[in-house]
């Protein structure tokens, strides 16, 4: 049976979907092709109809996945909430993004993986984390009025600010001390004066 273009696009974004969220919950390396295949409802002979290689999947999964904060701009543009510094690291820093890694930030839960794969996968994040600092450089700048080299230092700060925390965040058994470095980190970053 022929697929119609728009369905084989949709299709492709399924599977694009459930491996950026597999991933993010198991490891670039915890999960298989044919169970990915078998998540999204699919054969696993189907795979090589829409990618290459399991690299290509994977970096177009982590791209797809390093897309949100753009999402949420993108929303705003439409009317949607309005995209501040503060929103992004209170909603990176939330009990919810910790809780939930599947749907969150694929920095956060794969910067080891990612430093070990394909050129390709790293040149996709690569560009990705350069978006979403000069996002955070453009919020900082807006807000605070700081010039652009200080704007910058402070997004590159905040990122890896962000990706640590939530990192230490999950890794940590105390629920306590789990919600103290979430907050901490949270508060600093939007009062840096502290």
């Amino acid at each position: 049976m022929r697929h119609s273009k728009t369905e084989k696009e949709n299709t492709h974004k399924r599977i694009v979907t459930v491996a950026a969220k597999k991933f993010r919950e198991e490891g670039l390396t915890g999960i298989g092709i044919a169970d990915l295949m078998k998540e999204a409802g699919l054969t696993v002979g189907g795979f090589y109809k829409h990618f290459k290689s399991r690299d290509a999947l994977v970096a177009e999964a982590v791209g797809s996945a390093l897309e949100l904060w753009q999402r949420q701009v993108d929303s705003a543009a439409s009317g949607g909430p309005q995209v501040t510094y503060e929103s992004l690291v209170d909603g990176y820093l939330s009990k919810t993004h910790r809780d939930h890694p599947g749907v969150g930030c694929a920095v956060g839960a794969l910067a080891p993986d990612l430093a070990r794969t394909s050129k390709r996968t790293r040149a996709v994040v690569t560009q990705k984390i350069r978006n979403n600092i000069e996002l955070l450089a453009t919020l900082i700048r807006g807000t605070n009025g700081k010039g652009s080299g200080t704007a910058r230092s402070r997004a590159i700060i905040t990122y890896c600010a962000l990706v640590g925390a939530i990192g230490m965040a999950r890794a940590v058994s105390d629920e306590q001390l789990s919600r103290e470095i979430l907050k901490t980190v949270a508060r600093d970053l939007k009062n840096p004066a502290l």
